[in-house]
């Protein structure tokens, strides 16, 4: 922002959810209990994807990660809608609106590639499952990991940087709850032409290949599962991808609702309830799938649950 593209804003001003304080607090509460089972949650997965050692596997490997991106992409958006809701201090820094931008365009695109990497995952599972073990490699899983983070940081990095070096001279109120991309360009009195390509070609990229990597790896593992000759055998093969199916179903369910729809202030109305889906409650959703649909999962939790109690009885006495 400097040069022919400074601006004259400072900051800008988030218009939230709502201007009802009854509603405010009660949303305040709301999100509160959520980011907290939330991190919560995934603490919880993080822990036992490295502490139990049935769970040393390329599966929750990414269910480690997933988590970490989880609590972060959770951590970037709702602790300032905690303050904008309890204070009503709507303002934010320019700076502090492009480091909330760049986070959150980065670790919502590491869990588009992450679900698709565990789609992969769940298909040589279950199509090639002698050559698993040859297959998924630590080595490929770190490569596939890294790829993950790049696209990632990348794709966050281009984008903020050309959102930013717009000039900001008219208006300086966000109509959303948090510094999304597509709100703030409105407010540029720049040519944004060039901008909304950019943006349409990375989410198109970023949305589209990874959702067709899934539908692939689904429709050959559904395939599989269908040729499967006994209700026993398709009962667990489903069962090993049923909680990351679920999690790719709510994921991709509001992406799309949010960026398939018009562009008129109705709608945007609307992309700020169906935001809260994917930035506040998908978060914690994830690791409840995993947890209470996977046998392993809430096998180690208990124990590392009755582990824990076990030392804090030991430490009290």
């Amino acid at each position: 922002m400097e040069g022919g593209n400074q601006t004259s804003v400072t900051e800008f001003i988030l218009l939230g959810l709502t201007h009802d304080p009854k509603f405010q607090i009660a949303l305040f509460v709301l999100f509160l209990l959520v980011y907290v089972i939330t991190l919560l949650a995934n603490i919880g997965i993080i822990l036992v994807t490295r502490l139990d050692v049935r769970l040393q596997t390329p599966m929750y490997f990414f269910l480690f990660h997933l988590s970490i991106v989880d609590i972060c992409y959770s951590s970037d958006i709702t602790p300032k809608t905690l303050h904008t809701l309890l204070t009503e201090h709507q303002t934010i820094s320019v700076l502090g609106c492009a480091l909330q931008m760049f986070f959150f365009l980065c670790f919502a695109t590491m869990e588009l590639h992450l679900l698709a990497v565990m789609a992969y995952d769940r298909y040589v599972a279950i199509c090639n499952p002698l050559l698993y073990p040859i297959i998924m490699t630590r080595g490929l899983c770190i490569q596939m990991l890294s790829w993950v983070y790049i696209i990632g940081f990348c794709t966050a990095l281009i984008l903020s940087i050309l959102a930013f070096r717009l000039s900001y001279c008219r208006s300086n109120v966000i109509n959303h709850f948090f510094c999304e991309i597509l709100p703030i360009m409105v407010l540029s009195c720049s040519d944004t032409s060039v901008n909304g390509i950019v943006v349409v070609s990375f989410a198109g990229f970023n949305t589209i290949t990874t959702f067709m990597a899934i539908i692939i790896s689904y429709t050959y593992i559904i395939s599989n599962i269908l040729r499967i000759r006994s209700a026993e055998g398709r009962r667990k093969a489903f069962n090993t991808c049923a909680s990351h199916f679920t999690a790719v179903l709510i994921f991709y369910g509001t992406v799309f609702a949010t960026y398939l729809q018009p562009n008129s202030s109705n709608f945007m109305n609307q992309d700020k309830i169906v935001s809260v889906f994917y930035t506040v409650l998908i978060p914690m959703i994830n690791p409840l799938i995993y947890s209470l649909r996977n046998k392993d999962v809430k096998a180690a939790l208990i124990k590392v649950g009755k582990q824990l109690v076990t030392s804090f009885r030991g430490f009290t006495r």
